[in-house]
């Protein structure tokens, strides 16, 4: 592989505005093969995942970008002071049922969560989270809708399929065994209390 074609790659990506794709780093380079290309972009991120630098090439929402370590996150924040997106339960309510079962109306979102969703439906779409898919054949034709691709961005995914499952979700509420402890048992005498030394309101 050459290395000229590595430091081309490197300056495209970290000069896109967002993920770029390989498909469009292809069209950008079309003086290289497609193989090369691909074979680049394999060994650029074994290089940087093998050294311990502050950042890393990541595969995101379809294409290819350099972020920051995660284990860094908490030092990076005390530099800069970004406006997190923060989110309602409502919103990531909504959001989760339709990453997991899109494509999806907003009658089947509501259905699920009993509530109605269209302000928070609305809300999800100015911000470019989710979007319009086409219209579901059914009587009263109804849109459907799915997740976009700055919700895999901000959520830092690969594809859908990069979602964790649903016995990973529930994995996370597991008590480590090193964790659990059993109940302490209360002596008798303390826990069977005559009426008359009960403390008075």
């Amino acid at each position: 592989m050459s290395s000229e074609l590595s430091a081309i790659i490197e300056s495209l990506i970290f000069t896109s505005e967002s993920a770029i794709s390989t498909d469009r780093i292809c069209e950008l380079l079309d003086e290289f093969e497609r193989d090369e290309i691909k074979s680049a972009l394999t060994e650029i991120v074994a290089c940087f995942q093998g050294r311990p630098g502050g950042f890393e090439l990541v595969e995101v929402a379809g294409g290819w970008q350099f972020r920051t370590r995660p284990a860094f996150h908490s030092y990076i924040t005390r530099q800069i002071k970004t406006r997190t997106s923060k989110f309602s339960q409502s919103a990531l309510e909504t959001l989760a049922i339709i990453a997991y079962r899109q494509p999806i109306t907003r009658a089947e979102v509501e259905h699920l969560r009993g509530v109605d969703c269209g302000g928070v439906l609305k809300s999800l779409l100015e911000k470019h989270l989710v979007r319009i898919l086409g219209k579901k054949d059914i009587p009263g034709r109804p849109l459907i809708y799915g997740t976009s691709k700055e919700f895999l961005d901000i959520f830092g995914l690969k594809d859908l399929k990069s979602l964790p499952t649903l016995k990973e979700i529930q994995s996370l509420d597991e008590i480590p065994q090193f964790e659990r402890q059993e109940e302490l048992q209360l002596e008798p005498e303390k826990v069977n209390l005559e009426e008359s030394q009960l403390p008075l309101e």
